[in-house]
């Protein structure tokens, strides 16, 4: 317990936990709506930072091959993907600079057959919760993708997948918040959160901060905050590396993946490569940042230059780990209903394509406005203490 004499601020009506893309975000929109807000930002293992940049409209290959006993459940959901890509459009249009955002459609690639009647099936589902995929035979593929192996057998088309560039984001994001009147602390670790007769304090490395309302956005780190108001939030950090080459000319338009293995590609605006797609890193103890490893740096490159045969000369000029963060593939946005004005942000699978949509439709349900998407299926109330995303991921 903090002692006594130690200094409290009061000076805010909201306090936002976690300065990644959805905090960044909630501080803006709050900002704009004239709250006073001030975002606590731990900075450590944050996932907005090592973010690769993909916005994912379809369903990617990983969540039926991890996660099979939960994609029923998600798929009721996919309706968000194609309205959060939609909100990253028209929140770049606001923001003073270029984020390198290019909605030009994504690739899921099939080699063989049996891939492609998987693709088949998986397209079906998706059209009907609303994301719209097509499919691609090998003649038409190596038109809209010459770039692709020659014996690459077809794929399903997402017109409404992309890319940005998630440091440029990141940083132009920051700057509306704080135009827009938004307080920023970074370094700051909060240890918990307590409940008073008038609202909540928080208590941080940095001081004490009294508030009517938080708003706990803080990605892996928000479970272990839920906690200490006495809610069960089950996130977990999967420790995850990506891979970013020398400059190329530009070839590749699409964002790209697999529709077996774990792989993603795009290409950047000055034509450096990013390579992913969800190989492991090796998980560190805090305040550590996970550590590649050889297997999957090696893995993840050979499938690459498989699949892209033309990239086999460049070189890769760094690879660096990030976390993401585990649920059960579907966000958790809105007030706890035992404790009102604690509301919570933490988008499900995709997180970086979800951020700015999902602080969006908290920032409306903590103004009182009706969101255009529902959020009653979207509770924090829908977790046991059951569930164990961890032990998923560490299967």
């Amino acid at each position: 317990m903090a002692a006594q004499s130690e200094p409290v601020n009061s000076d805010f009506d909201t306090v936002v936990i976690g300065g990644g893309i959805v905090g960044l975000c909630a501080t803006w929109f709050l900002a704009e709506d004239g709250e006073a807000v001030l975002c606590l930002d731990d900075g450590r293992n944050a996932g907005s930072v090592a973010n690769a940049g993909s916005l994912h409209g379809q369903l990617q290959s990983r969540t039926d091959r991890m996660f099979p006993h939960r994609v029923a459940d998600f798929e009721k959901t996919l309706s968000i993907y194609p309205r959060a890509i939609d909100y990253w459009e028209e929140t770049a249009q606001r923001l003073d600079e270029d984020v390198e955002l290019k909605i030009e459609g994504g690739l899921m690639i099939a080699e063989n057959a049996e891939q492609m009647q998987a693709l088949a099936v998986k397209s079906k589902r998706e059209r009907k919760h609303g994301v719209e995929t097509s499919l691609v035979g090998r003649q038409e593929l190596s038109r809209m993708a010459p770039y692709l192996n020659a014996d690459v057998y077809g794929a399903t088309y997402c017109r409404k997948e992309g890319k940005v560039n998630p440091l440029l984001a990141n940083a132009a994001i920051r700057s509306q918040a704080l135009e827009c009147g938004g307080t920023i602390r970074c370094s700051t670790h909060v240890d918990r959160i307590e409940q008073t007769r008038n609202g909540f304090v928080i208590f941080s490395n940095a001081g004490r901060y009294e508030t009517g309302r938080v708003v706990i956005a803080a990605g892996v780190g928000s479970g272990a905050l839920a906690s200490t108001l006495g809610v069960y939030l089950p996130t977990a950090a999967e420790a995850l590396h990506m891979n970013i080459t020398e400059v190329a000319v530009p070839f590749m338009q699409h964002l790209l993946q697999h529709a077996e293995l774990p792989l993603s590609m795009k290409q950047l605006k000055n034509g450096q490569l990013v390579i992913g797609g969800g190989w492991p890193a090796r998980s560190a103890p805090e305040p550590c940042a996970p550590a590649a490893v050889l297997n999957s740096l090696i893995g993840n490159l050979e499938l690459a230059q498989h699949i892209v045969p033309g990239i086999r000369d460049l070189r890769v000029i760094r690879t660096w780990t990030g976390i993401n963060t585990m649920l059960d593939l579907v966000s958790v946005l809105g007030e706890i209903e035992s404790l009102p004005g604690v509301f919570v942000a933490v988008p499900g699978d995709a997180g970086y394509t979800l951020g700015p949509y999902c602080a969006r439709l908290v920032v409306e349900r903590m103004s009182g406005r009706e969101t255009d998407y529902p959020l009653s299926h979207l509770s924090l109330a829908r977790f046991s203490k059951s569930d164990d995303t961890a032990a998923v991921i560490r299967s």
